[in-house]
C-alpha cells in the first residue's frame, strides 16, 4: 500500500500525517474564531484568574514553539509575553506554519508523534475552545459548524 504524500512528494507515515491534520484542525478552528474578532476582544476578561484572549493566543504560540523544539530533540519551555493582538495572530500562523513544515519534511522527528499530539497539539485545541467560549461571552459568538464536514487540509493557510 502506498502512503499518502505531501505537496512536496515526501512520503509521510500515517501517524505524522494524522498529526499534520490535527495541526490543520487547530488552524481551521483558530482562523474561524480569530476572524472578525473585535479589537476589544483581545483584552476581554471574565475574571482576574482567567487568561485574556491575547494571553491564551500567546500560550498557543508557546505550545507550538515548544512542539517544534521537541521535534528537534530539545524540551525547553519558554513563555512569551503577549504581543499586540494583530502581531499575536500573525505569530499563531507563523508557529503553525513552522511546525507543519517540520512535520512535512523528510527529516526525522526526535519526539514520539503520539506525545506531540497528546501534549502541545491537544492542549492548543483546548485553548482554541476556550477562545470560542470567550467570543460567546464577549457577545460575539462564532457561527456553529459541523466540523466533521469541514474541508480541512494540512498546509492550507485559510479556513
Amino acid at each position: 500500500m502506498e502512503l499518502p504524500t505531501s505537496e512536496y512528494q515526501v512520503p509521510l507515515d500515517p501517524a505524522r500525517s494524522l498529526l499534520r491534520h490535527a495541526v490543520a484542525t487547530v488552524r481551521y478552528r483558530g482562523n474561524k474564531l480569530l476572524r472578525d474578532a473585535s479589537p476589544e476582544f483581545a483584552n476581554f476578561q471574565i475574571a482576574d484568574t482567567v487568561r485574556t484572549p491575547s494571553e491564551i493566543l500567546a500560550h498557543i504560540g508557546d505550545l507550538f514553539d515548544w512542539a517544534l523544539r521537541l521535534s528537534h530533540g530539545t524540551s525547553q519551555w519558554t513563555e512569551a509575553q503577549p504581543l499586540p493582538w494583530d502581531d499575536e495572530v500573525a505569530r499563531f500562523h507563523r508557529v503553525l506554519d513552522d511546525f507543519d513544515a517540520r512535520l512535512d519534511s523528510s527529516e526525522p522527528i526526535s519526539a514520539p508523534v503520539e506525545r506531540l499530539l497528546q501534549g502541545p497539539v491537544a492542549d492548543a485545541l483546548t485553548h482554541v475552545g476556550q477562545l470560542a467560549t470567550l467570543r460567546r461571552l464577549a457577545g460575539s459568538p462564532i457561527t456553529s459548524e459541523n466540523y466533521f464536514k469541514a474541508h480541512i487540509i494540512p498546509g492550507r493557510h485559510t479556513a
